[in-house]
This record gives C-alpha cells, sequence and structure tokens, in this order.
C-alpha cells in the first residue's frame, strides 16, 4: 500500500511526493497479469527533472518551468493568488460560481467518493489520486487565503498548509491526474464535484497565467480557430478528404455515397470529430450512408469550424470554449437547418448540448441533438433492411462519460445493437457506471515526456479490465470480438491501450463506433463493411 499523504505535504521541499510503482498497480486480468510482461514505465530524463515540475508523481503532462529566481516564485504565488479570487467572483466566473462554492462549502469528507475513482484504484491506491486530495487542497487555500480571517482561522479549522511556489506547480499537474469522468459526483450523496474543481484549477492556470497543454491548446482550439479544425485541415482539404472518403463507400457498398455540402435549409447539420476524417473515415462514411439511406436532408458545413464539433476549451478555458461553440452556432444559423446532430464524440456532446447552452441564447439557441437519438429512429423506423445475422460476433459496448453519465443518453445504442447485434453483451459495470476510457479531459491526445505511460498504465487500466472481462467466454485470438466505442476520444485512447498492451495480437478484438455495426447489417451492401484489421 503506497504511503499515506497528508494534504499539507504539498508544499514540501521534497524531490517527489509520490511514486508510481507498476508492481503496486492494480492487476490486470489474463493474458495481462505477468508484470514482467507488461509494458515498462518511463522515467524523465534528469535533464528535464531540472527543467520542469516533475515532483508531484514523477510523471509530467503540462511541463511547468521551475522558477529560476525568487521573483519568478513570487510572481507565480502571486497570480495564482489572483487568478483564485477571480474564480469566486460573479462578474469573473458566472458559468460555475454557484456549483463551485456548493463544491467547496458543503463536502462532509465521507470519502465515498474514493473507491469510484478508476484512477486511484487503478494506482494501486496511490493517495495523491484520491478525489478528494486536490479537493481538500483546493479548499485549505480559499479558506485560508481568501475567505475573510482565513489567515487567522483558516489553519485552526483545516491545518496547516503553505502556499508557496511548490503547491502551486504540483497542483497544476495534479488537475491534470483527473480525467473529470464525474464518477466521484455521481458517488456523492449530495452531488458534489472533484471534477468541477479540477476543472477550474485547469481554468485558472490557462486564464491567468497561459499554462495548458500544447496538446489541446496550441495544437488544439488555437488551431481550430486558425483553421477551422483541430487536426491542420482547412476546410479545403476535409472536402477533398470526403470525397475520398464516398468514393471509398461507394465502392466497398455498391451503394452511392454522396456527401452534402453547406445545404440551405436542411433538416440535420451533421457535426463530426474532425479527427474521424483521417483516423476513421469509415465513421463518416457510414454516417453518410445511413442518412442518404434512410431519406434524411442532411448536410456538413465548410465554415470555420463548422465540419469540426471538437472543442477542447471545455476542458480547460472558458474563453476558448465559448469562442468555438459560437462558431458552431453560426454556421448552423447561416445554413438556417432545423437542428445541429453530434456525431460518435462524447465531448462534443457535452459542449454543444450542456455547457454550451450558457451562451447560445436568444437567436443562437439552435436545436442540438445527439446522433444516437436519431440513429436509433432510423434503426426502429424499418427505413433500413438489416440482417443481424452479419453481426453475429461477440460485441460489447463502452460507454462514453459525457453521453451516458452526464446526459444520460443510456438506451439509444443498446436498443440498436440489441436489435443487430445477436452476440451482444454488457461490460461490468455499464451505463452511468461506466469507467472511463482513462483518455478523457484531453488525455488521449496528450503523449508529452513520459505522460503516455501513466495514462495507459494507470488512467487506462480499469477500461482495460472492463474490456478484457467482457470477452472472458472468448478469450483467445480465434475468435474475432468487437468493441463499440461511439466516441472519438475514446476511440483514440482504445487504440493506444490496444497498441500499448498487444491487445490485438493476442485476444483480435476490434474496436469501432456504432455507425460501422449497423452498415455491416444492411441487407443491400454487396460485402461485409467491417475488416477484422486493426487500425
Amino acid at each position: 500500500m503506497p504511503k499515506s499523504l497528508k494534504v499539507s505535504d504539498i508544499s514540501h521541499p521534497v524531490e517527489q511526493l509520490a511514486q508510481v510503482r507498476p508492481d503496486e498497480l492494480m492487476p490486470l486480468p489474463p493474458p495481462y497479469d505477468k508484470i514482467e510482461e507488461q509494458p515498462g514505465w518511463k522515467e524523465i530524463s534528469p535533464a528535464q527533472r531540472q527543467k520542469y515540475e516533475a515532483s508531484l508523481d514523477g510523471v509530467v503532462a503540462v511541463g511547468v518551468p521551475i522558477p529560476a529566481t525568487a521573483e519568478e516564485e513570487d510572481r507565480l504565488v502571486e497570480g495564482f493568488l489572483s487568478g483564485l479570487k477571480k474564480l469566486l467572483t460573479k462578474e469573473n466566473n458566472w458559468t460555475f460560481l454557484q456549483q463551485l462554492m456548493l463544491s467547496i462549502d458543503h463536502c462532509a469528507r465521507c470519502q465515498n467518493c474514493i473507491e469510484t475513482c478508476p484512477i486511484y484504484v487503478s494506482s494501486g491506491y496511490n493517495d495523491i489520486y484520491r478525489p478528494t486530495f486536490r479537493s481538500d487542497l483546493f479548499r485549505r487555500l480559499v479558506s485560508k487565503y481568501i475567505k475573510p480571517g482565513g489567515k487567522y482561522f483558516g489553519e485552526l479549522k483545516q491545518g496547516a498548509i503553505e502556499l508557496n511556489w511548490r503547491t502551486v506547480s504540483r497542483l497544476l499537474e495534479l488537475a491534470y491526474r483527473c480525467t473529470l469522468c464525474r464518477r466521484c459526483a455521481h458517488a456523492c450523496p449530495i452531488g458534489l464535484g472533484n471534477a468541477l474543481i479540477t476543472h477550474e484549477l485547469r481554468k485558472l492556470f490557462s486564464m491567468e497565467f497561459g499554462y495548458s497543454p500544447k496538446e489541446i491548446h496550441d495544437k488544439g482550439s488555437m488551431l481550430q480557430l486558425k483553421v477551422g479544425s483541430s487536426t491542420g485541415m482547412n476546410r479545403l482539404a476535409v472536402m477533398d478528404n470526403v470525397e475520398f472518403i464516398d468514393e471509398d463507400m461507394s465502392d466497398l457498398t455498391g451503394l452511392s455515397v454522396k456527401s452534402v455540402w453547406d445545404k440551405e435549409g436542411a433538416d440535420v447539420l451533421l457535426i463530426h470529430n474532425a479527427g474521424e476524417f483521417i483516423s476513421w473515415p469509415e465513421n463518416p462514411g457510414a454516417f453518410a450512408l445511413i442518412l442518404e439511406a434512410a431519406g434524411i436532408s442532411w448536410t456538413l458545413s465548410s465554415e470555420l469550424a463548422g465540419y469540426d464539433g471538437i472543442n477542447y476549451g471545455l476542458w480547460y478555458d472558458d474563453a476558448q470554449f465559448a469562442r468555438v461553440a459560437l462558431l458552431h452556432a453560426q454556421a448552423a444559423k447561416k445554413l438556417k437547418v432545423k437542428k445541429i446532430v453530434i456525431g460518435e464524440c462524447g465531448h462534443a456532446h457535452k459542449a454543444l448540448t450542456v455547457i454550451a447552452d450558457r451562451i447560445l441564447t436568444g437567436d443562437l439557441s439552435v436545436p442540438r441533438e445527439s446522433a444516437l437519438v436519431l440513429l436509433r429512429e432510423i434503426v426502429m423506423s424499418g427505413k433500413l433492411k438489416l440482417d443481424p445475422s452479419r453481426n453475429d460476433f461477440p460485441i460489447t459496448l463502452h460507454d462514453p462519460c459525457n453521453m451516458v453519465r452526464l446526459m444520460g443518453i443510456v438506451e439509444p445504442q443498446r436498443e440498436i445493437l440489441r436489435k443487430i447485434a445477436p452476440k451482444f453483451r454488457e461490460m461490468e459495470p455499464h451505463g452511468v457506471y461506466n469507467y472511463c476510457c482513462g483518455g478523457g479531459s484531453g488525455f488521449a491526445i496528450m503523449s508529452p515526456f513520459n505522460f503516455q505511460d501513466w495514462r495507459l498504465s494507470v488512467s487506462g487500466r480499469m477500461k482495460l479490465k472492463q474490456i478484457v472481462e467482457a470477452f472472458a467466454d472468448c478469450p483467445g485470438p480465434e475468435t474475432p470480438k468487437y468493441l463499440c466505442a461511439p466516441c472519438s476520444n475514446c476511440k483514440g485512447q482504445i487504440r493506444d491501450l490496444f497498441r500499448y498492451y498487444g491487445v490485438w495480437e493476442k485476444q483480435r478484438i476490434l474496436y469501432g463506433g456504432l455507425v460501422e455495426l449497423i452498415v455491416n447489417a444492411m441487407v443491400d451492401i454487396k460485402e461485409p463493411f467491417i475488416k477484422w484489421e486493426f487500425h
């Protein structure tokens, strides 16, 4: 059992607060149960340790430079206090202040939430990853340094804690040891959010200092605002790519597939995660085929960000989030569509349907709907001729956190699978009790320094265990199996997990979306759509 930490230890001048040890991690089921055969752990170099903050747990996600002078140390502390005060004022944080204050003031410290955290459990109960460790630290800092009389009474009530540059820099790294999956809030007797506190910390560091992972800011939301897509593809590149996808789909299925661009007055504006166009083109291709076959009036938008449902600002920066969400709404208004339908991307669901309600008011309040709901209507309507026997192989379902636990979209995808997949089986637990893929909140695209080892060995460990156990009755590679993951971000994490542990070679589990299974069951296609080849 890892050594227990006190929250006040965060400020201590030690080389490293916590240690991630592969032999102390949660055991995995066969064929991944032999520690000596599991992937190794990459330590950061001595040069990197001298330059960047790594004293939290030996892992670097953001790469905060270690202050070189006392003045730089002071600026870090002063900037943190300035940002903390802004988080707690209505004029600076009207969007989340009420929820934040509830989570600050009403935690009973019952610790009901900690066993629900996949990172805490997978790490072997390493105290640094306990959901309440980060939240308690935040509360104590607010109590001592922000609330009236805190410097005199805060320590008596909460225990001594020092705010120095180590506290601040470690807290930033600690904010990127949580996937924001909200299992803890689901377990809380009064629904308080450790994930919300984590999000607010990320926001503080981004909006006050400009500190955030390069993958979700420089190469993410900034790239999307400049060229229209976080992949770096501009509108012409995307349109050319979609043309090739349509041609491939037509050749493969024998059906005419032609995606529609910029059609005014369409019933549906379909917005994909742009990563699909590059990494999983069969997914937007399958959407196009299904919508056409069902007679749906639909379109794609070539407007800036109109062809990319990604909104990385959701994870770390309210201003970046708002800029992207406005572009999505403006694209829909320009085309005068009846509604936006969000493709298979979990965080795009949360961004456009839950959080965007705070800013998309008045004329910008465009109706928005999950693709899972529309797909369920199409499949159940009988508009498509479907043969379930074409999907006669073991299939399990991953529940993306933002679609399922946050938004309650639980049954549409299951109704579809029960209709078209005779060997569908659930993971345990499933539905709103599901486990995060380990790549949530931006982790799936983050691989700086040694962070990839951490997210695959620790953050994604519980999901790998779930997947393996779902196919316990057919574990070997002689039986092809399908993991349905209707989320682009989750697929990216699962792809990396499978490569890291050799899952395809050891068990022949293929991963993919829901629309691919629907097309595979269509009677009118000339050959199987799902190809048993690992991406």
